[in-house]
């Protein structure tokens, strides 16, 4: 990742980190079942941890969680959560997904929810999932999710986005306009085929691949994938 993606993602959820913890408080289920698969020996990381919210329920569950944001300010949001909590089994990492600060071999298990999708760059996000299983320990476990580029709020965009700039296919910019912003967010949403090429040419078993309706109504908005290290 270069250094200027890096510091402009970091800018931009800085900036959005109070009004996103706000609209981001409940845990998706189908998070807290993965979470409810682990051993409470586990070591996890959740990268792209953001307010924390499945990161919490995740210490309450297992030995010791790391959370992993290239937020600043969403870190600390977390550290004054947990100032009202028992939990002592949590760190906070400020680091970005794509040059993970852990040695290989190392995780039994990591969250990697709705972050994926906003790294810049095809070779980037292939870079962070080839990172994810260098952690990996040996048959070690992640649930990773992305959004779906064909669901209804935005299939119309991608249709005339083939034709005109097929170059950046997937490529979108979605506005934080909550609390009076008005501040781009860099996404790539995936087809289900690219999101299965992409975890197979990272060297995952893929154990599934669900479409989920988070917020959507007609079609899926979301792919979950849950993979184990080979």
């Amino acid at each position: 990742m270069q250094p200027e993606y890096r510091s402009t993602a970091q800018q931009t959820w800085d900036a959005i980190a109070d009004s996103f913890d706000t609209t981001r408080q409940k845990p998706w289920k189908y998070c807290l079942d993965f979470i409810c698969s682990l051993k409470k020996t586990d070591l996890v990381v959740d990268i792209g941890c953001g307010n924390g919210r499945h990161l919490l329920p995740c210490a309450a569950y297992c030995s010791h969680v790391v959370g992993v944001d290239i937020s600043p300010k969403l870190l600390r949001i977390i550290q004054k959560k947990l100032q009202s909590t028992t939990l002592s089994n949590v760190s906070l990492v400020h680091a970005d997904a794509v040059q993970m600060p852990f040695a290989d071999n190392q995780l039994d298990a990591i969250l990697f929810i709705a972050s994926l999708h906003n790294i810049q760059g095809k070779q980037n996000r292939n870079t962070a999932l080839k990172e994810i299983a260098r952690v990996l320990k040996p048959n070690g476990v992640a649930l990773i999710s992305v959004w779906s580029r064909w669901q209804e709020r935005y299939y119309k965009y991608f249709l005339k986005q083939l034709i005109v700039d097929p170059g950046g296919f997937g490529d979108i910019n979605v506005y934080w306009r909550q609390h009076n912003l008005n501040i781009p967010r860099f996404y790539h949403l995936y087809s289900k085929g690219e999101f299965l090429r992409e975890l197979k040419g990272a060297g995952f078993r893929i154990s599934n691949v669900r479409p989920l309706k988070i917020h959507a109504k007609r079609f899926p908005d979301n792919y979950f994938a849950v993979v184990q290290k080979r």
